[in-house]
C-alpha cells in the first residue's frame, strides 16, 4: 500500500532541477511541485507538510522513464531459467547445464511434464563454442520436456521436440526446411530447433499461454521491481505476439486506478508506475485504427512493436549488404545451407513490412479519431535497408495525406541503430522522434562486440551516433527493451556517455534528459512539465545515493567529472567507469509514493 498522504517536505538534500540548480528541499503538495529552495527556508514549511524527509544529502531528480519496454515479456523471463551471464552461464555447457537443473526442479511440482519450460537470455556469441545448443542436446537436457529457450534478443527461440509438436509446427514446411525461402541460420529448423520471424511467433505464443493469475502476478511484480529503480513512466510496446488486447487493458486499469485515493486505502493494492500504451498491430485504413481504439481507447499510439524487420543477433535484420559471419561450407567455398536469400545471394536479414504497408499505416492512424486527428505510428526498425524502407514509407505517406499531417502527427522509430547523413535529413523533414536503447551498444556494440561479428567493425563502428542525433535536434527518449537489457536507467546514461566513438558520445546531463524528459515528450506529454523538477510540475521523482555528484566537464574525447556546480548546471551523480553506482531510495508517482526505503 502507497502512504496516502497529501504533502510531503524532502530537506538537507540535493535537488536536480534547471529552475534552481542550488535547491537543497522540494515541497510537493497534492502531487505538484509546490516549492524548492534553501534547506534554511525548508524549515518554516515543515509544519505544513503531512511527512518531512530527510535527505542526508541524497539526491532528487526526474525519475526516470523507460521509453521502449515489455512488461509481461520481462515478467516471463524472471520467472525462467536464466541463460545470461548474470545467471552464472558463460559455456554452452554451462546453459545445458541450467537448463538441465530448471527441468529437474519443475519436475518436482509438474511431475507429469506436461508444463513448459521457459529460458531466456542465451547468447552463443559470447560463447565459447560460438554456437546455440541443438534441439537435440536441449531435449536430452530437459528428458523431453515441451521447452521454449528464447536467444537474448527475443527474436529467436530453440525449441525442443516436444514444444514444437505442442506449437504445431512439426509439419510445417519452414519448419521440416521444404520451404525455406531464405533464412539467417543454416540448417532447417527441424535439425538445430531454431526458430525465427513467424514460426518463432506461433511457438512463442503457445509457450507463454498463461492464467489470468499469473499474468496479473506477472504484471505488478515486474512494475513494481522498475519503480525500486526509480522508474516513474513505462512505455509499454504490447504486440500481437507478445501479449493480448485484453492483457493491456488490464494493464492500463491496474497502473492507472493504482494512484487512486481507493487503491492508496488498499493494504493490497500498491502504487505503480505511469504507463503509455503503445499496441503493434498493422492498419490499412482508418477503419483498421479505428476499430483497435474502440477496444483501447487509451493508446498513446498503434505501433511499437510494428517489425519493419528483426534483430542483428538473430540475424533477421534487414542489411543493405550480406552479413559479415555467414558460414562458408569448406567443400564448395559457398554458404551453406539457408543462409541464402531466396536469390541465391548471401543472407541479408528478413524485411516484415514494405514502403506501401508502412505509408498506409501512417496515414490510417494519423486520421484514426477523424478531421485529420489521429494517434502516433511507432515502427520497430534495426537494420539499414530495413531504415530505407521506412524512410520511403514516410515520404509516400506524406505524398498522401501531406507533409504537415506526417510531421504532426510527432511518429516515433523504436531503435533506429543504422542513421546515416540522409536517413538523418529525412527524418528532421518528417518530423520522426528516435526511442533508443544505449545500453545496446554497451551490451553488443564496440570493436569486439557482436555487432562487429555480424556486420564487421566498420559498419558496427557507425551504429547509434547519439551526437549526430542530439546535435540535429532530433527528439530523443532512452529505454531498455526490457528483457533485452535490464531495465537500469543509469547504465543506459552511461552507454551514452561513452560510445567507443569518441564523436558520438554525448554529455552526460543530455543523456539524463532523453531518460527522464525526453520520454514524456515522445509520448506527446511534455506540456505537462513532467521530467522536471519546478514549481508546478507533475511531482515524478526519484531520490538517489550516490558516493559522488558532479558536472561532466568535457563530453567527448576526455570525459571528466567535476564535484563543482558550473554556470548553474544541476548536479548528477559521478558515472565514471569506477564509479558506484546510484541506490534508489525512494520513487514518487504523482505524488504518491511508488517505493520507499526512509
Amino acid at each position: 500500500m502507497s502512504q496516502p498522504v497529501r504533502s510531503i517536505l524532502y530537506r538537507n538534500g540535493v535537488i536536480h532541477s534547471a529552475a534552481d540548480p542550488f535547491a537543497e528541499a522540494i515541497l510537493v503538495d497534492d502531487g505538484v511541485v509546490a516549492w524548492l529552495g534553501a534547506d534554511d527556508t525548508a524549515a518554516g514549511l515543515a509544519a505544513r507538510a503531512d511527512r518531512v524527509i530527510d535527505l542526508d544529502g541524497a539526491l532528487v531528480t526526474p525519475g526516470f522513464v523507460d521509453a521502449h519496454a515489455h512488461v509481461l515479456e520481462t515478467g516471463l523471463s524472471s520467472d525462467s531459467v536464466d541463460l545470461t551471464p548474470a545467471g552464472g552461464v558463460h559455456s554452452l555447457a554451462d546453459a545445458l547445464a541450467a537448463l538441465h537443473d530448471g527441468a529437474r526442479r519443475l519436475a518436482a511440482t509438474d511431475p507429469s511434464g506436461d508444463e513448459a519450460l521457459l529460458a531466456f537470455g542465451w547468447d552463443e556469441q559470447a560463447w565459447p563454442e560460438q554456437r546455440a545448443f541443438t534441439r537435440a542436446e536441449l531435449d536430452d537436457a530437459c528428458d523431453g520436456r515441451p521447452v521454449y529457450a528464447a536467444r537474448v534478443d527475443v527474436h529467436s527461440a530453440v525449441v525442443s521436440t516436444s514444444m514444437a509438436a505442442r506449437a504445431g509446427i512439426e509439419h510445417d514446411p519452414a519448419w521440416t526446411g521444404m520451404g525455406l525461402s531464405g533464412s539467417g541460420w543454416s540448417d532447417a529448423p527441424a535439425d538445430t530447433g531454431l526458430v525465427t520471424a513467424d514460426l518463432h511467433h506461433t511457438v512463442r505464443h503457445v509457450a507463454h499461454a498463461l492464467s489470468p493469475e499469473r499474468r496479473t502476478r506477472l504484471y505488478r511484480e515486474t512494475l513494481a521491481a522498475w519503480a525500486a529503480r526509480g522508474i516513474v513512466s513505462v512505455h509499454e510496446m504490447s504486440g500481437e505476439h507478445l501479449d493480448t488486447r485484453a492483457g493491456l487493458a488490464e494493464l492500463h486499469a491496474m497502473t492507472t486506478h493504482s494512484v487512486t485515493p481507493e487503491a492508496q486505502a488498499d493494504p493490497g493494492v500498491a502504487a505503480l508506475p505511469h504507463l503509455v500504451a503503445y499496441r503493434g498491430e498493422l492498419c490499412r485504413t482508418p477503419d483498421d485504427a479505428r476499430a483497435l481504439l474502440a477496444e483501447l481507447p487509451f493508446l498513446t499510439g498503434i505501433g511499437g512493436d510494428l517489425n519493419v524487420d528483426g534483430s542483428i543477433g538473430s540475424r533477421t535484420a534487414a542489411l543493405r549488404s550480406p552479413y559479415s559471419d555467414l558460414p562458408v561450407d569448406p567443400s564448395s567455398g559457398s554458404f551453406t545451407g539457408a543462409l541464402t536469400n531466396a536469390d541465391g545471394t548471401p543472407w541479408t536479414g528478413n524485411l516484415y513490412l514494405t514502403a506501401d504497408q508502412i505509408a498506409h499505416h501512417l496515414a490510417a492512424v494519423q486520421n484514426a479519431r477523424g478531421d485529420g486527428a489521429g494517434v502516433q505510428a511507432a515502427f520497430h526498425v534495426i537494420g539499414d535497408r530495413a531504415m530505407d524502407e521506412m524512410v520511403l514509407g514516410l515520404q509516400v505517406a506524406a505524398q498522401l495525406t501531406g507533409e504537415s499531417a506526417v510531421r504532426a502527427a510527432h511518429h516515433r522509430i523504436e531503435h533506429g541503430l543504422f542513421v546515416d547523413a540522409t536517413t538523418l535529413a529525412a527524418l528532421l523533414v518528417q518530423g520522426v522522434g528516435l526511442s533508443v536503447q544505449p545500453a545496446f551498444d554497451s551490451a553488443f556494440g564496440g570493436s569486439k562486440g557482436m555487432y562487429a561479428a555480424r556486420l564487421g567493425a566498420s559498419r558496427a563502428g557507425s551504429l547509434m551516433p547519439f551526437a549526430d542525433l542530439a546535435q540535429a535536434g532530433v527528439p530523443l527518449a532512452f529505454g531498455s527493451d526490457t528483457p533485452v537489457t535490464p531495465v537500469d536507467p543509469w547504465q543506459g546514461v552511461r552507454a551514452a556517455t561513452g560510445h567507443e566513438d569518441p564523436d558520438q558520445r554525448i554529455s552526460a546531463g543530455a543523456a539524463f534528459r532523453a531518460h527522464t524528459r525526453g520520454g514524456w515528450r515522445l509520448a506527446g506529454l511534455d506540456h505537462t512539465g513532467a521530467g522536471q523538477l519546478r514549481v508546478g510540475s507533475p511531482a515524478h521523482l526519484a531520490v538517489w545515493r550516490a558516493e559522488r555528484l558532479g558536472v561532466q566537464a568535457a563530453p567527448g574525447r576526455l570525459s571528466s567529472w567535476s564535484e563543482e556546480a558550473r554556470a548553474g548546471t544541476p548536479l548528477l551523480p559521478d558515472l565514471s567507469p569506477d564509479a558506484v553506482e546510484p541506490e534508489c531510495l525512494h520513487t514518487l508517482r504523482d505524488g504518491v509514493i511508488l517505493h520507499d526505503t526512509f
